[in-house]
């Protein structure tokens, strides 16, 4: 093993080998996680709290509304729900995702909106779209401007920040170590750190 081939380091962590090889119990979430698992925002941060999602349908017919995969805010601000994957150093077709929202322009959230039941957007897109939550363990992330890449067969679009300093999207850039991605899990309620060092 050399320190260029960081895929046999974590292969050779046994932490991460109990992530995979076993059910691993959250001590504070009382969940068991098998493997990298993501992280997902219900809705975006600037709606107000719901106590259940409209249908998708609703797109149609409301200009105030949250759903699954859409969202409009008092008929003027338009948002999709996305994936934002960091890639794991190391890890090899394994990323890390956040489920997160983002806003579009009204004409291609039309677009999008429009395509979404025949699953044919891959060719859409991309568009440019501004992340629509602040994610723990980060600074403001709200407002980051990134493009969005919608994608066939009814996947949720992928958001890819525009280059910059904010350690979001460095790490989207670079990756996160094994060990960051404990420390995001424990930051969002996921204590795996001690399950994983038992």
């Amino acid at each position: 093993m050399t320190a260029a081939d960081p895929h046999s380091a974590l292969a050779d962590d046994s932490r991460w080998r109990r992530l995979h090889d076993r059910q691993v119990a959250c001590p504070t979430c009382a969940g068991v996680h098998t493997g990298v698992f993501d992280l997902a925002c219900g809705k975006p941060d600037p709606f107000p709290e719901v106590d259940a999602y409209s249908p998708n349908a609703a797109v149609l017919t409301s200009t105030h509304f949250l759903s699954p995969d859409f969202c409009v805010l008092d008929g003027e601000h338009h948002f999709v729900r996305c994936i934002l994957q960091l890639p794991i150093v190391g890890a090899t077709n394994e990323p890390f995702g956040y489920g997160v929202w983002s806003k579009l322009a009204k004409a291609d959230f039309a677009r999008y909106t429009e395509s979404f039941d025949r699953g044919e957007q891959g060719g859409l897109g991309p568009w440019p779209g501004w992340l629509s939550n602040r994610l723990v363990g980060y600074p403001d992330s709200l407002g980051l401007t990134c493009r969005v890449h919608p994608r066939n067969g009814r996947q949720r679009p992928i958001v890819e920040l525009t280059p910059g300093d904010h350690p979001l999207a460095v790490e989207q850039r670079h990756g996160v170590s094994f060990d960051r991605l404990l420390e995001i899990y424990a930051l969002n309620g996921h204590e795996l750190g001690r399950a994983l060092s038992d």
